[in-house]
């Protein structure tokens, strides 16, 4: 692998009908924004060729809508990456790494922001870099990483739906 995209699911219903957490489905604006983000990204350059994507509703949801800009990527839905510590999908990123040149990994916060910041770690990021990260990890939001051949994680950008017209920002 030599590229990693982190996505977080876009902005979901409060309760899903269910009641159940795993059930929540995306809003309009969730929708709207997994589209945009992927335009972003495919823009940049950066289309997946390897998804992973967690089995909830909202995940799957996020992912459908990415890939319809994207087109054909292949996809697994991973059950563990529902609500997964960042432990997890790290252990997940490293099993499925040599089977894309870039992975994307659709999942939920914390553990996809507290993953994005353990790679900037991880790769000696300016503590500024950190603390940006560390404000918050906002629906439908993606961050880039680059792994050299030694696989060390340099981050290579943060893209947020509000900082292209999407988001709160697009209400």
């Amino acid at each position: 692998m030599r590229r990693l995209i982190l996505l977080r699911h876009g902005k979901t219903e409060a309760m899903a009908a269910s009641g159940d957490d795993f059930d929540r489905a995306l809003l309009p604006r969730g929708q709207a924004d997994a589209a945009l983000m992927a335009k972003v990204l495919l823009e940049e350059g950066l289309k997946p060729d390897l998804a992973l994507v967690s089995a909830a509703v909202r995940a799957r949801q996020t992912w459908d809508v990415a890939k319809s800009v994207f087109g054909d990527v292949k996809t697994e839905i991973v059950p563990s990456l529902y609500l997964a510590p960042s432990e997890r999908m790290r252990d997940l990123v490293d099993e499925w790494a040599d089977r894309a040149d870039t992975l994307i990994m659709v999942g939920h916060n914390p553990g996809i922001h507290e993953l994005a910041v353990a790679l900037l770690r991880e790769g000696s990021a300016s503590a500024s870099q950190i603390a940006k990260l560390q404000q918050g990890f906002p629906t439908a939001t993606a961050a880039v990483f680059e792994f050299d051949v030694a696989g060390r994680p340099s981050f290579d950008g943060l893209f947020t739906p509000k900082a292209y017209g999407g988001g709160a920002g697009g209400e």
